[in-house]
């Protein structure tokens, strides 16, 4: 007990944000090669709806997409040059945070919320089937190719096209996708938020009480 007491928070900060990071990077290992395997399969497996999702890249490259990104790396800079460069002598353990009831009521409500979200970033994390997505790519690269999506077409008057139908499930499953990636993006940017938010708290703790 006397050792958590003794616990330079900001300095173990340093050490749960890697961890973190390192930990939640493994346990995606398997939805990264996954996903690597399909996108390297792509050209030359599904090389038709390669090209008609190219020209649906749109729906990722939205302001709502790429803020939460871009709100997550300035999160993670004023993390970065709070810990190194604005107050890189600070100290403050788990004991002298006890002593001050006020800072206590701020750190361990955001300090508990940070550790649950972390976890559950790290512990929740789903699987993709890529042996099912590949037999929806075979089936959408078959009526994109073959002649029957023409026959098709022409003997039901042009009331079902298979091609057209192929490109509405390609841009629903993209707009999905994109819907996806963004809540995920706000997810991380919520967890960078309270480590800084945390972070700060002990920070500031310490310069008000060496003031």
């Amino acid at each position: 007990m006397s050792e958590l007491a003794h616990l330079n928070l900001i300095r173990f900060l340093d050490f749960y944000f890697m961890f973190t990071f390192l930990a939640g990077t493994v346990r995606r290992l398997g939805q990264y090669h996954s996903i690597g395997r399909l996108a390297v399969s792509l050209p030359g497996r599904w090389p038709r709806l390669l090209a008609l999702v190219t020209q649906h890249r749109t729906i990722f490259l939205t302001w709502s997409t790429v803020m939460p990104a871009l709100l997550a790396l300035l999160l993670s800079l004023i993390q970065l040059v709070a810990s190194r460069q604005l107050w890189p002598q600070a100290q403050m353990t788990a004991g002298e945070l006890a002593r001050h009831w006020w800072a206590l009521a701020a750190a361990v409500p955001l300090g508990l919320a940070m550790f649950a979200l972390d976890a559950h970033g790290i512990l929740a994390v789903g699987r993709i089937d890529r042996a099912e997505m590949e037999k929806y790519f075979d089936q959408a690269e078959y009526w994109l190719r073959s002649k029957a999506a023409t026959v098709v077409r022409v003997f039901t008057l042009g009331f079902v096209n298979p091609r057209r139908m192929v490109a509405t499930e390609v841009r629903k499953a993209l707009v999905s996708t994109s819907a996806l990636l963004n809540t995920t993006l706000w997810w991380v940017s919520m967890q960078t938020a309270l480590r800084v938010a945390f972070g700060l708290t002990l920070w500031l703790t310490w310069a008000a009480t060496r003031a």
